[in-house]
């Protein structure tokens, strides 16, 4: 087995005798998911007393069992950690959920190489991030667009983010935004079920596409307040598609306020945007709620919506 590993010893309870080794093993290591146990199993990372390497998963454990886990050193990314101002929504040892300015990147990417929000977690959770692929990351498992403000949440490590990763797939996240849409929306409730996949005139842009060849994106809106020109909204996410929002809204008809990519302001509306130099679509996600991946309890967090988008909206009250 490779040598430049993290060594953890760990010897077996009375209550792991005839359980699987992978279950045992998670039951003793609360921050490995039994999902990675079994991959480093089967990887030969994982020895007994006498040095024999157990290879199989399904191998029943013994009571009072010395092993030897070999985890891989996480490589480093290709990231540089930097000191940026955080907003911390909520914080303990398994997760953190940031309060995202709007401009501020998710991931580096070209053009966009540092100020993101990797780079402020690689310094924020220094040692502390989910290593998932053997990469030192932030365990981010889901993403919000550069000009969208509002909470996104990161596991420090794999427990965290394979349980948090599995709640998005089932689509069990609770998430909320709110967000202006040009004109009034008709019924001013309603749920947009369309299939997004990317545009085929243009590949930088998501549309709504046949069922077949995208995949399924379920919104639920509802009005929260009608204003001159535009309407609150609030968007519950039963799906989590790139740009799934600006998307269904656009489709309907009433794409958001300012959004450059899928929608164009009207007068006087457009003159009220350009006078405030209000030039990313207004989008906020303001509520995401979660059962914890690792006590079990319920998180529910809400973001106030940001200075922008709350002058924008008072000025455009009827």
């Amino acid at each position: 087995m490779p040598g430049d590993d993290q060594i953890l010893h760990v010897t077996l309870t009375e209550g792991a005798a005839g359980l699987r080794l992978d279950r045992a093993l998670a039951e003793a290591l609360p921050n490995l998911s039994r999902e990675r146990l079994k991959t480093l199993i089967k990887g030969g990372r994982v020895a007994d007393a006498s040095g024999a390497i157990l290879w199989d998963p399904a191998t029943k454990a013994a009571a009072a069992a010395a092993l030897e886990i070999r985890l891989p050193v996480a490589a480093p990314a290709h990231n540089i950690a930097q000191d940026l101002d955080l907003v911390i929504a909520y914080e303990d040892v398994h997760l953190i959920v940031v309060d995202k300015p709007a401009g501020m990147v998710v991931h580096p990417a070209a053009g966009n190489a540092d100020g993101t929000l990797v780079n402020a977690l690689l310094h924020h959770c220094a040692g502390q991030l989910s290593g998932i692929g053997g990469v030192a990351r932030p365990g981010i498992v889901h993403r919000i667009d550069k000009d969208t403000s509002g909470l996104i949440v990161a596991a420090k490590h794999d427990k965290a983010h394979e349980g948090l990763a599995k709640q998005f797939a089932a689509h069990s996240i609770d998430r909320r935004y709110l967000a202006l849409a040009t004109g009034r929306p008709m019924p001013a409730n309603g749920t947009v079920d369309a299939a997004l996949g990317r545009s085929p005139t243009n590949r930088k842009k998501m549309a709504v596409v046949a069922a077949g060849r995208g995949k399924r994106a379920v919104t639920h809106y509802r009005t929260v307040e009608t204003l001159n020109g535009a309407t609150l909204v609030e968007c519950r996410l039963e799906t989590g598609r790139t740009h799934q929002v600006r998307v269904h809204m656009a489709h309907i008809g009433h794409p958001l306020v300012g959004d450059p990519v899928y929608g164009r302001a009207r007068k006087p509306l457009s003159d009220v945007l350009k006078a405030r130099n209000f030039t990313r679509q207004a989008l906020h996600a303001a509520h995401l709620g979660f059962i914890h991946p690792v006590t079990g309890n319920k998180v529910a967090l809400d973001s106030e919506i940001p200075a922008d988008m709350r002058e924008l909206i008072n000025e455009l009250r009827v």
